[in-house]
């Protein structure tokens, strides 16, 4: 599968999501399938947010997305290397970078004030987008996936020249609650 068969898979699952017409699923024979190895075709970073599952708005079975969950979707040091991991290891041709709207990471970071330490390491990777928007929330989200997915470029060598090789494509993301919709932002 290419990264547009990617792209366009996630569009077909989001669409039976939105109108709540799932794929039947047959759970067993994927998790039979899947006991010796994973592929996946996409590598999602996305928010911890519970509103947020992406095997369920993606409409996906058992071993069909390698999913990285934070609050926030930051990215460092360990998130950055299960990245690598996804596209480099096994081959999904896919990244998305996936926020939501109304985040209560970026609303957090926005709203400022004291945090406990490993909360205000969160507040502090969204902080520059918070600056940039003027601490408009939606506008953070926004640029939030931005920053996220210029820091995995620049930080990561195996992203980069799978990204320059054509064999991998990046996108952000952005999930809906009002109808469960995901739009491409880029």
């Amino acid at each position: 599968m290419n990264s547009e068969e990617a792209m366009n898979r996630l569009k077909e699952g989001n669409a039976r999501f939105v109108t709540g017409k799932l794929a039947e699923k047959d759970v067993g024979s994927a998790r039979e399938a899947t006991k010796g190895g994973q592929t996946p075709f996409v590598t999602i970073l996305t928010c911890s947010d519970s509103r947020v599952p992406p095997e369920l708005i993606f409409d996906s079975n058992i071993g069909e997305l390698f999913v990285i969950r934070n609050a926030g979707n930051v990215v460092e040091e360990v998130v950055l290397g299960t990245i690598e991991y996804g596209v480099e290891h096994l081959h999904t041709p896919l990244l998305v970078v996936m926020g939501h709207e109304k985040c209560g990471a970026v609303t957090a970071a926005c709203q400022g004030g004291e945090c406990p330490p490993n909360i205000q390491a969160i507040m502090d990777k969204i902080k520059p987008s918070k600056e940039k928007c003027g601490g408009d929330v939606e506008k953070t989200v926004d640029d939030n996936m931005n920053c996220v997915i210029e820091s995995i470029r620049s930080k990561s060598e195996i992203v980069s020249n799978l990204e320059k090789e054509g064999k991998l494509k990046i996108v952000g993301m952005k999930y809906f609650f009002e109808d469960g919709s995901v739009k491409a932002m880029q």
